[in-house]
């Protein structure tokens, strides 16, 4: 009986979710992400984006600074490609809040997962886990001359 406990716990300990949990942060090509199929479908000419300090047409109006925090199914997916995907869907909400408040453009992205803020014009940050990836970012719409 009491190896069928010590047995019993053992299981539970190995099985459970928290031993197979992983949350590992990466840094991820803004280019190689921008430049699959669908980003360039989704994301079309209209709305231009400016990551970290990268050089912009002088600013007209400035709409306000917004976040997004996305999250996207990993399960069967290379770290890469879930975060590709859930970049992705951060872009388009950054795009459809510029069209929303009348911008032309997203200036200053910055990644923000987990609330550490990371300026990059080259990467971004993804926290990619076994069953979920996230990405979070932040930007200040904009209407550029």
């Amino acid at each position: 009986m009491k190896k069928l406990a010590i047995l019993t716990m053992f299981s539970l300990a190995f099985f459970s979710t928290s031993s197979f949990a992983r949350d590992d942060i990466g840094a991820y090509s803004i280019e190689n992400a921008l430049n699959l199929e669908a980003a360039k479908a989704k994301l079309g000419t209209d709305i231009k984006f400016y990551f970290g300090e990268q050089k912009h047409p002088k600013i007209i109006k400035e709409f306000g600074e917004f976040k997004t925090n996305k999250k996207t199914n990993a399960f069967n997916k290379t770290d890469e490609e879930a975060c590709d995907w859930v970049f992705l869907s951060a872009m388009i909400a950054l795009k459809e809040r510029a069209v929303k408040e009348g911008g032309n453009a997203v200036v200053d992205i910055k990644s923000n997962y987990k609330s550490n803020l990371t300026s990059s014009e080259s990467t971004f940050q993804c926290g990619a886990g076994t069953m979920i990836a996230g990405v979070a970012l932040t930007g200040k719409v904009v209407k550029l001359k």
